[in-house]
């Protein structure tokens, strides 16, 4: 959630700046339902002050003249006649209260002034390319059709279980995946220093406010209503951002910043991308991430966006994987992020970069609506933390790109270096 001291000392300045992300901020409703609130709550602290100058009239009524019991009722009259208006004043600041906060919760992140100007995906603007594209003598296959040959990869399968956008995995093609999992696990605890955590799978409805994925994409989540409602997570940037929420952290606990690396299924109903994707383990409604999230001081996020994203790309690199680094334009930009790169590892069997990982900087906007914060020991005073989170990486992907770099003239599919001891040395699917 944006700061509302800072959208109140500019209002016009923020709406130019969330035009870079396609949102039109209702201004004049802005500044109305601000001014309904502080308006109730002036007339409350003026009642305030007329009740308790009320109070002191009785011996002021009886020095006039006026009989106690009559002074009294007189008085008593007044106070009720206060107490409805009051009443009324408190029901009116809390309404106008409450659609201030929805307003201010609907109101997406302001983006970073690098941040380049563009409508979607085609406007993102390449920052660095790594590796080569292979050569094959041969007609290359997509990864469907590389798992239909070798075998232990079935859709159809999925889908009679439960239904079109899952898979099913078996044998060395289920062990790759297991693989790539520890694999990717082990690197960023044991090189990038990551602390490893385990969360629910569901979660909150709190901790999705918290995070930005509701109240507005409510349709792209998996909601489960029963004794308790809960809704499946659709990344574990949810839970794991969360365990901040409604804390203060002391300097000591923070350090140079909280660092944890999460494994967990995702489940995401794909809601907007219907037609997109269809075929295949691109787009899936239940697929494994691997997520980094880190917690930091302010004036420390900049730089640990440019950290955390470097943690993913190595992943890609002891792969041998080809990829480029795109930063996103202001209208592919996600709701709570105000700056992202996206890491795109190439695909031969779709002749073409596909993203595998977004890595964001969130800035101080999850952690004001989660209240997470740290205490400064130089003020005594908390602050809030910025918050940032990438995939490291996403792992139906990454066997996507592994199975479709690595196909051979054979029909077989080598398996990389680095991932040929997490296979039990087997070097080779099919």
């Amino acid at each position: 959630m944006l700061d509302i001291k800072m959208v109140r000392q500019d209002p016009e300045g923020v709406a130019k700046k969330l035009l870079k992300k396609k949102y039109e901020l209702d201004v004049q409703q802005f500044l109305q339902l601000d001014d309904a609130r502080k308006q109730a709550d002036t007339e409350s602290q003026s009642l305030l002050a007329e009740r308790k100058q009320a109070s002191k009239k009785i011996g002021e009524l009886v020095q006039s003249g006026v009989p106690v019991d009559e002074a009294k009722q007189t008085v008593n009259e007044t106070l009720q006649k206060i107490e409805q208006q009051l009443e009324a004043l408190k029901q009116r600041a809390h309404d106008a209260g409450e659609v201030l906060e929805a307003l201010m919760m609907s109101i997406p992140n302001v983006p970073d002034d690098d941040v380049p100007e563009g409508d979607d995906e085609e406007s993102n603007v390449e920052v660095s390319l790594w590796g080569e594209p292979g050569q094959y003598d041969f007609e290359v296959k997509d990864h469907v059709d590389l798992g239909d040959s070798i075998g232990g990869l079935d859709f159809e399968l999925a889908s009679k279980i439960t239904g079109s956008r899952f898979a099913v995995m078996q044998g060395g093609i289920a062990r790759l995946h297991r693989a790539l999992i520890q694999f990717m696990l082990d690197t960023h605890i044991n090189e990038h220093g990551y602390t490893e955590i385990y969360v629910p799978y569901m979660v909150n409805s709190e901790s999705l406010m918290g995070t930005g994925q509701l109240p507005k994409f409510e349709q792209d989540l998996f909601k489960i209503e029963g004794e308790q409602n809960f809704y499946l997570i659709p990344t574990a940037e949810v839970p794991v951002t969360n365990i901040a929420r409604d804390t203060i952290f002391e300097a000591k606990q923070l350090g140079d910043g909280l660092r944890f690396v999460c494994h967990t299924p995702c489940f995401r109903s794909e809601a907007g991308s219907y037609g997109r994707d269809t075929r295949g383990m691109i787009r899936q409604h239940q697929f494994e991430k691997i997520e980094l999230v880190t917690l930091v001081r302010a004036e420390d996020s900049d730089n640990e966006l440019e950290k955390l994203t470097g943690n993913a790309e190595t992943i890609l690199q002891k792969l041998e994987l080809p990829y480029r680094k795109v930063i996103l334009c202001g209208g592919d930009l996600g709701f709570s992020s105000k700056k992202t790169y996206d890491l795109e590892v190439w695909l031969p069997g779709q002749q073409k970069y596909r993203e595998i990982s977004s890595c964001s900087n969130f800035g101080d906007y999850q952690a004001r609506r989660m209240l997470a914060r740290w205490r400064n020991p130089e003020t005594g005073k908390p602050e809030l933390l910025h918050t940032l989170n990438g995939s490291g990486l996403a792992v139906g992907r990454t066997l996507v790109a592994i199975l479709e770099n690595y196909q051979r003239a054979d029909g077989k599919v080598s398996i990389p270096k680095v991932l040929q001891a997490y296979m039990g040395g087997i070097t080779e699917l099919g």
